[in-house]
Formats: C-alpha cells, sequence, structure tokens
C-alpha cells in the first residue's frame, strides 16, 4: 500500500486517529505552571544532600556521621545502616533481571565505592546550605583501591577486580576465579562457519564506542513525606511510578500499601530514568526526620552518579556472495555495565542482525563491570551500540561486491516468516517498505559534491507490551476522563484521548486524559520499552468498549427495549433496526444527564498484560560534509523512515524520530565519557559534555511508514525508541564515502576524523 493510500484508509475509517490536535499538557508547560520533580514545596519540608566518593575505586573502612549530627539545622542523617541487607538473587526475565543486593548498594554504598560519585551518606537540614555544610563534616576512612574504566582492560585477567565473589555466569565449566566479566551470552541459529565458506567476500572489523548519557534537561528530583502511621507518599520524576514505588518498598523495607507515589512532570528521561536512585535515600530521611524533605541532583551529580549507557568493544564479520545474498553474520558484544551488572548485552545479542534473513548467524555477549556508574537504558537499549558495528559491515560488504546499501538491505531483508537468532521467526513486517521508501525519496538519487558522502544503515527494536491499567469516567456534562498509569513523556495523554475519543465516538476535545498516582489506577508498568501506546492504548481502548457497552444498556433502559435492539454509532445509541422503535439517537451527553436514574456514575477500569506487540523498524540516509583542514563533520540532509504501524498522533510520532535521530547524531560525533588517569570523570557538565544543538543539526526529515499491527485496535506499535538505532553507522558509512576512511570508533569527533585522514 502506498502512502496516500494509507492516509486515505486512515481519513475514511477514522476521525480521530491519525490527526494532530494541540498537545494536551502544552499551555502549562509553555506558561511555566507545569509541576516537575523539584517544584513541589510542602509545609515543613527540609533539604537532603548526599555525600558522594571522591574516587573511582575504594574499600570503606569506617563512617563518622557524628560532627554532621551536632550541626544546628542538621535534622536526620543516613548511611547504608539504615537500609535492610537484601537477598542476592536475580528476579525477573534474563533480559532485564533485578537485584536487589546490587540495587540496594548502589542506592548507598556498603562495604565498597565503586565509582566517583558513588553515594555514601545523607543529610536532612532546615537548608539546603546547612546540609551542604553537613556532608562536609562526615568523615569516611576510605582504602583507595586499584580501578578499570575500558571494558577490554576490566576483562583482562590481572585486571582490579570490583566485586570479589563474583563468577562469570553462561561459562561450562563454572570458573572458578572470580572477574569483572558478569555473565557470558551466546545466540546462534544455523552454522555460521559453513555459511562463511559460501561466501564470496568476507569481511571483518573491530569497533567500540563511548558510553554516553541520555541527556535530559531536567535532574534527578523527589519529595518524600513518611507520616508517623508508617504511611509515605513521594512525588518524583521518573518515567515509572509503579516501580518507583516497588524499588523504595524493597529497599528500605516497607509495604507496597503504605507508599504513595505521585508522577510529577517529566523533564526528558529517555530510559535514565526507569532506574531509582533518590526516592529511598528521601524516604529514610523522612521517616528519621519526622518531615518531608526534597532531594534533588545537581548536573554533576547526574553524570557523576546516574547511568549512561555501556561503552562497548565488538568484533563483527559477515559473508556474502556477488549476488548479495548474505550467507552468515558473527559478532562479538563486550558491554560495560558500569558498577554493577546488568548491561543491555544481551538486547545488542538479539538486535545486532535481526533486520535480516540471513541463515547461519552467532552473536556472544559479556556483560562486563568497571569503575563508572551503573549502566541504565537509553533508547532501545543495546541495539544502537551493535547496530553501529553490523551496519558499518554491511556496508562495507556492499561497496566491496559493487551494490547499492539499500539495494543489498532490501535483498537481505526480513518478512513475516524470516528466523531470528532468538528463536521465534519474524511475525511483523515493516523493515522491506522502510527501505522502500528510501528507495523512492529524490533525496537519495541528489547529486553530491566535493568531500560530501551519502551513507545508509538500518535498525530494529522489540518494542515492550506489558502490564498496563486504565479508568474511564464520563462527567454529567457528557465531558470524558481518561487516567492511566502512564508517565507521559512521548504524547501519551493525546494519545490516549484520541483513542478513547475514537472509541466512544466523541470529540477530542471532550477528553482529558491524565497520569493517576499509584492509589488511584492500576498497576501500570514504566514509560519505556516503546510500551505506553500499544499497551496502555489497548487498556483505555478495552476500558473505553466497556464504557460504550453500559451506555447501550442505559439507553435501552430509557427507552425500554432489550439490549439487543440498541447499537452504538458516532457517539450516540440509536435503535439497531426499524422494528425496535422509532427513537432518536442519544447522544453520550444525553446518557450522561440521566446516569442517576439509569444505574449510578458510568466509569470503567481494565488492566491488561498486552501481548502480540509489533517490533519497529528504522532504515535512514544522510548526507554529510568532511572538512579536510579541521577533520569536522557537517550534517547537510538526514531522512529516516520508520515503520510506525499507525500514527496515533503523527505530530508526536515525526517529533519521536526526529529526538532520536538528533541523540544519534551527538552520539556518533561528539559525545563521550572522559576520564582522568585516576578514573574521575573529566567532562561532568553540558560545557564539555558536547550535546548537539540546533546549529549542529540539519532539517530532519521523518518519513512515517505505516504498516498496522494487527494485535492492536488502532494498528499501533512503538515509536519512540528504534529511530536512535541507525545514525552512528549511517554517519560513519557517510563519513567514509565522502573520505575513503573506515572510522571504527565513537565518537568521530574532529580530531579522530583528522587522523584518520592524516593515515597514508
Amino acid at each position: 500500500m502506498n502512502d496516500t493510500a494509507i492516509v486515505a484508509e486512515s481519513a475514511r475509517r477514522f476521525k480521530w486517529v491519525g490527526t494532530r490536535p494541540i498537545r494536551p499538557d502544552g499551555v502549562p508547560k509553555v506558561t511555566g505552571r507545569a509541576m516537575y520533580g523539584a517544584d513541589l514545596k510542602l509545609p515543613g519540608m527540609i533539604y537532603g544532600k548526599i555525600l558522594r566518593s571522591p574516587h573511582a575505586h575504594a574499600r570503606i573502612r569506617s563512617i563518622d556521621t557524628s560532627a554532621a549530627e551536632a550541626l544546628p539545622g542538621v535534622k536526620a542523617v543516613m548511611t547504608s545502616a539504615d537500609l535492610p541487607e537484601q537477598k542476592f538473587d536475580y528476579i525477573g526475565p534474563e533480559r532485564v533481571a533485578v537485584n536487589f543486593w546490587h540495587v540496594t548498594r548502589n542506592i548507598m554504598a556498603r562495604e565498597k565505592v565503586l565509582y566517583e560519585g558513588h553515594a555514601v551518606a545523607a543529610v536532612a537540614a532546615a537548608s539546603a546550605s546547612i546540609a551542604e555544610q553537613a556532608i562536609s563534616l562526615i568523615k569516611v576512612d576510605y582504602e583507595v583501591l586499584p580501578h578499570v574504566i575500558d571494558v577490554d582492560e576490566a576483562m583482562a585477567p590481572d585486571a582490579p577486580v570490583l566485586i570479589e565473589d563474583m563468577i562469570t555466569r553462561g561459562v561450562e565449566p563454572r570458573p572458578t576465579r572470580p572477574s569483572n566479566i558478569s555473565k557470558r551470552l551466546e545466540f546462534a541459529i544455523g552454522d555460521v562457519e559453513a555459511g562463511f565458506k559460501q561466501a564470496d567476500v568476507v569481511i571483518e572489523k573491530q569497533f567500540k564506542t563511548a558510553a554516553v548519557h541520555q541527556g535530559y534537561i531536567e535532574p534527578h528530583a523527589t519529595v518524600a513525606k513518611y507520616e508517623p502511621d508508617g504511611q509515605c507518599e513521594i512525588w518524583s520524576s521518573s518515567q515509572g511510578h509503579f516501580t518507583i514505588r516497588a524499588l523504595t518498598a524493597q529497599v528500605i523495607g516497607a509495604r507496597l500499601s503504605d507508599i504513595r507515589v505521585t508522577p510529577a512532570e517529566i523533564g526528558g528521561g529517555f530510559g535514565g530514568k526507569t532506574v531509582t536512585y533518590l526516592e529511598p535515600v528521601a524516604a529514610v530521611l523522612s521517616r528519621k526526620s519526622g518531615l518531608p524533605v526534597r532531594v534533588q541532583m545537581t548536573r554533576e551529580e547526574v553524570f557523576r552518579a546516574s547511568g549512561p549507557t555501556s561503552g562497548a568493544s565488538m568484533w563483527v564479520k559477515i559473508g556474502v556472495r556477488k549476488d548479495g545474498t548474505i550467507t552468515a553474520m558473527d559478532g562479538v558484544f563486550k558491554f560495560q555495565a558500569g558498577a554493577w551488572p546488568g548491561s543491555p548485552v544481551m538486547n545488542g545479542c538479539l538486535c545486532a542482525f535481526a533486520p535480516y534473513d540471513v541463515p547461519n548467524q552467532r552473536s556472544v555477549g559479556y556483560d562486563v563491570v568497571s569503575n563508572r556508574p551503573k549502566a541504565a537504558a537509553y533508547r532501545a537499549p543495546g541495539s544502537p551500540i551493535s547496530a553501529f558495528a553490523v551496519e558499518s559491515v554491511l556496508d562495507m560488504c556492499a561497496r566491496a561486491i559493487g551494490m547499492d546499501p539499500l539495494e543489498i538491505r532490501h535483498r537481505n531483508g526480513c518478512r513475516i516468516g524470516s528466523p531470528t537468532i532468538a528463536g521465534p521467526k519474524h511475525a511483523h513486517a515493516g523493515y522491506l517498505e522502510t527501505v522502500e521508501a528510501l528507495m523512492r525519496h529524490p533525496g537519495y538519487t541528489a547529486k553530491l559534491g566535493p568531500n560530501q558522502g551519502r551513507g545508509v544503515a538500518s535498525g530494529y527494536w522489540f518494542n515492550a507490551g506489558g502490564e498496563s491499567s486504565a479508568t474511564i469516567q464520563v462527567n454529567a456534562d457528557g465531558t470524558v476522563l481518561v487516567a492511566t498509569g502512564s508517565p507521559d513523556i512521548g504524547g501519551s495523554r493525546a494519545s490516549m484521548a484520541i483513542m478513547a475519543a475514537e472509541t466512544l465516538g466523541v470529540d477530542y476535545k471532550d477528553v482529558r486524559a491524565i497520569v493517576a498516582d499509584t492509589a488511584s489506577v492500576g498497576y501500570t508498568h514504566v514509560t519505556g520499552g516503546s510500551r505506553v501506546t500499544f499497551a496502555t492504548g489497548m487498556a483505555v481502548v478495552n476500558a473505553s468498549k466497556t464504557v460504550v457497552k453500559d451506555l447501550i444498556k442505559r439507553a435501552a433502559l430509557i427507552w425500554g427495549v432489550d439490549e439487543d435492539g440498541v447499537v452504538w454509532e458516532d457517539g450516540h445509541a440509536r435503535p439497531a433496526g426499524s422494528n425496535v422503535g422509532d427513537f432518536p439517537p442519544l447522544s453520550l451527553k444525553a446518557i450522561a444527564a440521566k446516569a442517576a436514574a439509569t444505574g449510578g456514575p458510568i466509569t470503567a477500569s481494565h488492566g491488561v498484560t498486552a501481548g502480540g506487540q509489533a517490533p519497529g523498524f528504522s532504515t535512514q540516509f544522510c548526507d554529510v560534509e568532511v572538512d579536510p583542514e579541521t577533520g569536522k563533520v557537517t550534517i547537510l540532509r538526514f531522512v529516516a523512515a520508520q515503520d510506525v504501524g499507525r500514527a496515533i498522533h503523527p505530530s508526536y510520532v515525526e517529533g519521536q524520530i526526529q529526538g532520536g535521530v538528533t541523540q544519534g547524531i551527538g552520539w556518533a560525533l561528539n559525545e563521550e565519557y572522559i576520564y582522568t588517569p585516576q578514573g574521575l570523570l573529566d567532562n561532568p557538565g553540558f560545557l564539555d559534555y558536547r550535546c548537539p544543538v540546533a546549529s549542529d543539526l540539519p532539517m530532519i526529515e521523518a518519513v512515517l511508514v505505516e504498516v498496522p499491527n494487527p494485535a492492536h485496535p488502532y494498528g499501533a506499535k512503538g515509536v519512540g525508541e528504534v529511530n536512535i538505532c541507525p545514525p552512528m553507522a549511517a554517519i560513519a558509512n557517510a563519513i567514509a564515502a565522502a573520505t575513503g576512511k573506515r572510522l571504527t570508533e565513537l565518537p568521530m569527533s574532529p580530531p579522530r576524523v583528522l587522523a584518520a585522514l592524516s593515515e597514508s
């Protein structure tokens, strides 16, 4: 189906889905009235501050807090002794397993500090300045230990070991010596060695990427209020307030029912705010002081103490025939986990070759700890890293056989029924359509000038389903309230209102969508994994359908007919046929006005564990110009085609794509964590950590490819993540086309590009 036909179908079938109404959160945000994590002020509130390690790796011999406790104005002091010990156990599916023994030690160090910025103690005081003074009075006796930052160095047999009893999982026979390798993973289909023997061209290459931060504008912040009866309220800027509740309860030893978390507006997250850092600290300080406590990070603390994504060291090998058929793909992916296990290396292994229909594949992954902040999710966590290596080698293969880089991807692109390295076959289409969209794009054949090049790359992300809840309330005046438990990062309030309006048949302006606290709506998993429009959207649609059934029942009561004699069309109850009777249609508003006489409040709640999510596919091309004198890379054009299922609100979808590409450009060209020889972060601020700004970017063109997901009532697929997977490789491939030089390490900053140009 071509783009025009898709638009025509959406216009024919839907009134609100696919339209671009004004965002419901726009006015409070542009007027400065939106309440973010650090904006709440409660009566009697005091201020928390965290003491952080000045060392990359050190044993804690003792902590003396007496001077801080004696300082006038100090209301509470805490250390890890205030947090109960946790059982050592990995909980949940391997890809997202949690170990609370690790979690509690990341929130507050116990035996050792494992990175600069690791929390050691905390105070709460009458003012921020007193709190600052108090933490300077805490005396910590450290035994400084050797540290390791680089992933390859951390894997060396003689590397300093962070966790003395950590034995590598996934290796048989089980190792007898501890190491920094938390686990080894391997996935394979077919016979890789046989596949390489069938190839005419085999190319292999080593790659390295730096750790990069999500770069959200709002630092972490929270307010906690512990009552004498054991009830605790928390206000927090996060991507999942139900997760905040669960982790805080576990870490401080409270019951879930005793903690209520209210979501604040969120100033960006991109995966980095799915982690709990401050909330348990604020809760304990409030419990000890008896007063509300606010704790917030400075920008420097965000960089030093919250998780960037992993850096990685990789090796990829691809075999291809002269006709463009890929015969085998192989890769080894070593990911930095930071101080505690849990890098997204499994994602990297599973996504690396996923866009391609290749019978022989193998990926091996290593989860490696080092003296850095624990890695956190960053938009399709793991997939952009492995895509950089795979898509670079695939580009080299295309050049080696003289084939257009889009053509080789189209020839080998996955289809419904194609195998995956994880085992299950692809169940959704969408990838080939993204390639075809770029093949048709006029910019792809535009002429280039001197020192200019064009690069292509593709990406894959699973997308998620999972647990979501929603409640619908119909007010007496016919307006509708939609309450969900999904923090709104990418426009979900608008998409929830659109889907409710479409299902109920009412005007979008009559629907108000809100994000409710943990006591006011059913459990809802985090806003992450590109799951909200799909999973929470299903909960909203199902709740809306329940409301429609109730409205039909009430209309039948008003008319005195059987329910089977009433249908719901375009927001009105109508007789199902002429034999039912001659009744004028009843609008939702008219039925709502008679709610008290027809059964009481009109409301419905629905919870889902959504399955059937469709993966995200993206293919992108960019044009660059490389300055041969400075090594500066200028992006001239960027076109990103993405399978979006059906765009519920196209403007938000375009914004997601443009945002992901922008972050990918920064990842490719400038962003990196830089460490001193002492293991200290040297660029913990936006002055020295170089995110792209408007002047660094072209107009990013988003091409919406709609291949509806049949498992969703309106065809939705997650759209927030796969867009960040291709940019790094696309830019590397464009630089290679412009200069003839293949860069294999990120970021491809001017000094690195210039050094490559200087090589003979």
